[in-house]
């Protein structure tokens, strides 16, 4: 097999642009602010039932139940964290 330079780095040009990533609306970037935004309010409704209980507002057992939802969220988006970074120590760990 007869493999000159210049048809490998031909080969590599074409193929370069399909390892980047593509901008728009429906990636890994409308999936993450969606997570992100699901968290930020369930983390206000938290606070808000925390506040409303504290003046009376709102019964304990709302209360508990916005702490629970909260403490999951908290959790999970820790553990994608955690997982995020495990990945990314894992590529950076591969031989190039």
């Amino acid at each position: 097999m007869d493999l000159k330079s210049s048809t490998a780095a031909l080969g590599y040009t074409t193929a370069r642009p399909a390892t980047l990533p593509q901008p728009g609306d429906d990636g890994v970037e409308k999936t993450f602010a969606a997570a992100a935004q699901g968290l930020s309010d369930t983390i206000r409704n938290a606070e808000q039932t925390a506040m409303s209980s504290m003046t009376g507002g709102a019964d304990p057992h709302a209360l508990v139940q916005a702490l629970a939802q909260t403490e999951l969220a908290v959790e999970t988006a820790i553990t994608i964290r955690d997982k995020v970074v495990e990945a990314y120590q894992e590529i950076l760990r591969m031989p190039v």
